[in-house]
């Protein structure tokens, strides 16, 4: 028996990979800006931005995935397909979050 895309642990599991990314974002960019932290005059182009950005954009895609995967599975009874449409829209939701909170690497140093 797997994990079914109706299951309703959906409904909470794209924001809880969100809050994971965040701590992982922000305690991960505390910790470098500590042990090393880059040039300021870099601007957003140091070490830790380039590391940070390509995880960002595989939990967008995770995320994405997640919402396109529960989305399809839109059943013919009426509270399955609503677990599933409502699980698609927090992953969603969840994915457009990462993208906001990850917009100031794009532009800003990480250690002012």
């Amino acid at each position: 028996m797997g994990f079914s895309r109706t299951h309703p642990l959906h409904l909470v599991l794209g924001l809880i990979v969100w809050a994971v990314w965040f701590v992982v974002l922000y305690g991960g960019v505390s910790v470098a800006c500590k042990l090393a932290p880059p040039d300021p005059a870099a601007g957003a182009l140091t070490w830790i931005n380039t590391l940070l950005m390509p995880l960002t954009l595989v939990v967008v895609a995770l995320l994405g995935w997640a919402a396109w995967w529960c989305w399809q599975s839109a059943e013919t009874e009426p509270l399955r397909r609503f677990l599933a449409r409502t699980a698609a829209c927090l992953y969603l939701l969840s994915a457009l979050a990462t993208l906001v909170v990850a917009m100031p690497m794009l532009f800003l140093p990480p250690c002012i």
